[in-house]
């Protein structure tokens, strides 16, 4: 069956661009410029990413379906036609995906890191796999048997499983098999370094269900294996909570997490020549037809990340390590309190260390002057010295309130963890509003001085986490500014307790005016353009999905304003579309980091307003979330957020630029007559120099 055409083309599906956006990370791990172990490691978050896709957003669709749901969303689609769509799309992605792998292996194979099928190990290389076998796997191996006395198992999404077909030793080959399954450990390592050949200098390695495979006899003494045959299943990994009927939501949520283990089942992925009797076996227990998928390779690459990062050595296959600086403001003191009573800071993470909030939160932490603190938690880290510096404050005798977002997805279990903890050291733990994730990255310390109390203030576009601070790029104000304290003070008591929806004096808050503030901002410009002043816009963020948002801009465009768009991943407005988007452009840039700032800049007339935000222009993010977006009034910050918007419209390296008819181009491609005298643009290569010497300037 033909993909069916674009039935609308004002939009872009919501579901189909992020598909676009998975498929530039697979270019990432195709680019031949990209160090080896990094290509790999992309190969494996094009798996991560597909996997999350498949667990949300396809489950979501697949439920639509089932309740009998046909009506069309804004971009024109039923949910029939765009399941099918989308498992036409992604199944040419993973057939891509595949051949990507077998290419990467012939590269690592020429640099020494060799991934062998187990038959053609030597005879002396399997002897000595024995040991590791009987001595580490097979202990934590279970074989589950499948008959009329053991029903079938639960299965577990998202997990490794070998699929076993068994004879009894003398049965006629006939006869209906036995059959069994075996998870495939996922707390050991998945590639299994073999005892090197002789006079090799090369790495072999082995895959975990391989080594299984070959010694599954031992599972099954007196049967016979027929097939051996990995496969893995995915279920649907949303929470279903009734928030308004939970008397203790982080006791409903930890319920919830349970039953997600009985998720429906979404996708079902099988190794090439799975056993037909097996195959039948797992599609009538899971009740699973059509999204079936075939694999010609190992089932799930998310293992090459774990690979790519434990490696030792090879640092020639992987990019420079990148130490960040940090923040000079604060380098040649101790005192955070009196660097920020004289001027505002603005961090740029990576490339900026991540420890200047910490250690900020820490001296507040041991303050004595320090009356209160109050922070939002959305994602935190497994080892957060975050946490750690909230329970001592609290421990110290000061008020210390976390909004702890326990339905942050795929982290619930852990917040849950930090949550407890917090309240065992005397912190107020409050779990946010009914029916409203708190997305909101913000960090208030109240503190007694000789003037009277002093706020002070953090606000930041990424969470509050260490690790992904080393892999996203994120900006953070650290403010005393004494209007953004006050808006501070009122947004923690809204989130905590029964404060009406406030009249702000500089934030913008979803769900309750942020939507509003943005279209007052865009219809500015448009009136700006029509009455021949400047007007421009440059919105850097994560996501572009909200109609209503579409339309504005596209309202803005036929105004005449210039508008550029720096969105990584889903985009559904179209642009350079006669009569509708001429003045707009969209691009995206995949790179080293995860680019995850949100910046917006409106150019009013002369006078450039500039604004850092936790939220996209989704509508989640606009309508279902506690999220903040807050002005930069420091003239020089404001110069340094323009510079790094300046940065991403500038990058021909890894810019893609998306065309009308919903395609991406690289920047180069789409100049190729100006590409052979094209210096070329990194961004942010450029910005770890910058941000070294503090080069900034405000130039487009």
């Amino acid at each position: 069956m033909q993909e069916p055409k674009m039935t609308n083309a004002v939009y872009i599906n919501r579901d189909l661009s992020w598909i676009e956006f998975n498929r530039r990370v697979l270019e990432e791990a195709q680019d031949p410029t990209t160090p080896l172990l990094e290509r790999i490691k992309f190969l494996s978050i094009v798996s991560t990413n597909l996997d999350e896709f498949m667990s949300v957003r396809v489950a979501g669709i697949t439920d639509q379906l089932k309740a009998g749901y046909a009506k069309k969303d804004f971009t024109g689609y039923t949910p029939e036609g765009l399941l099918r769509r989308i498992m036409k799309r992604t199944g040419k992605m993973v057939q891509e995906q595949y051949k990507t792998l077998r290419e990467l292996s012939r590269a690592l194979a020429k640099e020494g890191l060799i991934f062998t099928d187990y038959d053609d190990l030597t005879a002396s290389q399997k002897k000595q796999m024995d040991p590791y076998f009987h001595d580490f796997v097979f202990p934590v191996l279970t074989p589950m048997a499948v008959d009329q006395s053991r029903p079938f198992p639960l299965v577990h999404s998202l997990h490794l499983y070998l699929a076993v077909t068994l004879l009894r030793e003398g049965d006629d080959p006939e006869e209906e098999p036995y059959f069994a399954i075996v998870q495939v450990p996922s707390n050991l390592p998945r590639a299994v370094q073999v005892p090197s050949r002789a006079n090799s200098a090369k790495r072999e390695y082995v895959l975990l269900e391989d080594l299984i495979e070959e010694h599954i006899q031992s599972l099954f003494a007196g049967y016979i294996p027929v097939s051996v045959d990995p496969f893995r299943l995915t279920r649907n990994a949303d929470l279903t909570l009734d928030e308004e009927g939970a008397e203790d939501l982080l006791e409903e949520i930890e319920k919830e997490l349970k039953r997600r283990r009985w998720g429906s089942p979404v996708r079902l992925e099988v190794r090439k020549g799975f056993h037909p009797y097996a195959l039948e076996m797992l599609k009538e227990e899971f009740e699973i037809e059509d999204n079936v998928i075939e694999i010609d390779g190992p089932i799930d690459l998310s293992y090459l990340m774990r690979f790519a990062l434990a490696l030792p050595g090879f640092d020639h296959l992987r990019y420079p390590k990148l130490e960040p600086v940090y923040p000079r403001e604060f380098d040649e003191t101790d005192d955070f309190f009196g660097v920020l009573r004289a001027r505002d800071v603005l961090t740029y993470h990576p490339y900026e260390s991540f420890e200047a909030v910490s250690d900020f939160l820490d001296q507040a932490s041991e303050d004595p002057q320090v009356m209160a603190i109050k922070m939002t938690l959305y994602r935190v880290s497994g080892n957060s010295s975050i946490v750690r510096s909230l329970a001592k404050a609290a421990e110290a005798g000061k008020q210390v309130t976390a909004v702890v977002e326990l339905k942050a997805r795929f982290d619930e279990e852990r917040n849950i963890a930090w949550a407890r903890q917090l309240e065992k050291a005397g912190c107020h733990v409050v779990y946010g509003l009914v029916g409203l994730k708190t997305h909101a990255k913000i960090l208030l310390v109240v503190r007694q001085e000789q003037d009277g109390l002093r706020r002070y203030v953090h606000v930041g576009t990424g969470n509050y986490n260490d690790n992904t601070a080393r892999l996203y790029t994120d900006v953070g104000l650290f403010t005393s500014h004494p209007v953004i304290g006050e808006d501070a003070s009122v947004l923690f008591n809204e989130m905590t307790g029964y404060s009406a929806p406030h009249d702000w004096q500089a934030f913008g808050v979803a769900p309750t005016d942020m939507k509003t503030k943005l279209f007052e901002l865009i219809a500015r410009e448009a009136d700006n353009a029509a009455a021949g002043k400047p007007a421009r816009i440059i919105a850097k963020m994560n996501s572009l999905s909200h109609q209503e948002m579409v339309d504005k801009l596209y309202d803005a465009s036929r105004a005449g304003v210039p508008i550029d768009l720096i969105v990584r991943g889903v985009c559904c407005l179209k642009p350079g579309v006669a009569g509708r988007s001429d003045t707009i452009t969209v691009r995206s840039i995949v790179d080293r980091f995860l680019e995850h700032s949100r910046i917006f800049y409106f150019e009013n007339g002369g006078d450039p307003q500039v604004w850092l935000s936790s939220a996209d222009w989704m509508t989640r993010n606009l309508t279902r979330r506690i999220e903040l977006m807050c002005p930069v009034f420091d003239p020089h910050l404001r110069d340094m957020l323009i510079q790094i918007l300046r940065l991403s419209l500038n990058d021909n390296v890894k810019a893609r630029v998306l065309l009308s008819n919903g395609q991406y181009v690289r920047e180069s491609e789409r100049a190729e007559a100006q590409a052979a005298a094209m210096t070329p643009f990194r961004s942010q290569f450029e910005a770890m120099d910058i941000v070294t010497w503090k080069k900034w300037r405000a130039t487009f």
